[in-house]
């Protein structure tokens, strides 16, 4: 599903700023499974002012951190025996947080990427996310059966994203305006008309319809005009530091436990309770 744009020159740039911060070894000593992610990306993580649902505190704020990414972080540091630490940053600095050892694992919705295997391990996945558009009711695109049909049509998405840098790319004729900087960010410019199309994949989209029941989702799966992504585009995994096997783990040894069913079925109560769909 996810970004990774630029994401070398940022890591570079990145590290000497956690490195003061480093996490190394301190999880066996402390017990605690420290998880950063974006904590704005509903329906997999998102920000809210009460613990409800199960919510956990985000780590030096008031506000608590819950969805996807939170419930399966839960599980992962219940069945490892270990307390929850959530940590709120910034997607570009996921990545570097990890290379530093500031958390343990980012829990974030990243694909499972070659580029980012260079830097970072990653579990099996724990989703399998397909690509999906999304489109305005009325759209003289509504209607369209696979990419060649949206063929001139304005688009975007979210910055450093396959969604972004694989997917709208191969719309023939694209105008593709400038990447968004989050995903609320790339519903509002659809919502609003600035765009016609916007790419991204089935669980934000899903959840996009219950804020904007106005947007049509366009899924292309199955047919002979779908979007051309690799497996490891799609599949989502949790990332760890280089060689901290121990901890890889102990993670894929819990998501051994789970199926496809179990995470469908996960997604869909983050869905359902979504600050978007209250």
């Amino acid at each position: 599903m996810k970004r990774f744009t630029a994401i070398a020159l940022i890591v570079l740039m990145s590290i000497s700023l956690f490195a003061g911060g480093s996490k190394d070894n301190s999880s066996a000593q402390d017990n605690t499974l420290t998880v950063a992610m974006e904590c704005g990306y509903a329906p997999y993580n998102w920000t809210q002012t009460t613990d409800a649902n199960g919510a956990v505190p985000i780590s030096g704020s008031k506000d608590y951190a819950y969805g996807y990414d939170v419930m399966m972080a839960k599980l992962i540091a219940e069945e490892l025996g270990m307390e929850l630490e959530i940590v709120k940053l910034d997607w570009d600095s996921l990545v570097p947080a990890v290379l530093s050892g500031t958390v343990d694992c980012v829990i974030a919705g990243q694909s499972i990427t070659s580029e980012r295997l260079q830097m970072v391990d990653f579990t099996t996945p724990y989703y399998y996310a397909s690509i999906i558009c999304l489109v305005n009711a009325g759209s003289k695109y509504e209607n369209a059966q696979g990419v060649q049909d949206l063929a001139g049509a304005t688009c975007t998405s979210q910055l450093g994203t396959i969604w972004y840098d694989v997917c709208l790319p191969q719309i023939p004729d694209a105008n593709i305006l400038p990447a968004q900087e989050s995903a609320p960010a790339m519903l509002v410019a659809l919502n609003s008309g600035r765009v016609d199309v916007v790419c991204t994949d089935m669980p934000t989209g899903t959840a996009a319809l219950v804020a904007y029941p106005n947007m049509r989702l366009l899924d292309f799966a199955g047919s002979d005009d779908d979007f051309q992504v690799s497996q490891e585009e799609i599949n989502i995994g949790i990332s760890v530091r280089k060689g901290n096997t121990e901890l890889l783990d102990k993670i894929n040894s819990v998501l051994a436990t789970l199926t496809v069913d179990d995470f469908n079925r996960m997604m869909d109560e983050a869905i359902a309770v979504q600050p978007l769909a209250q």
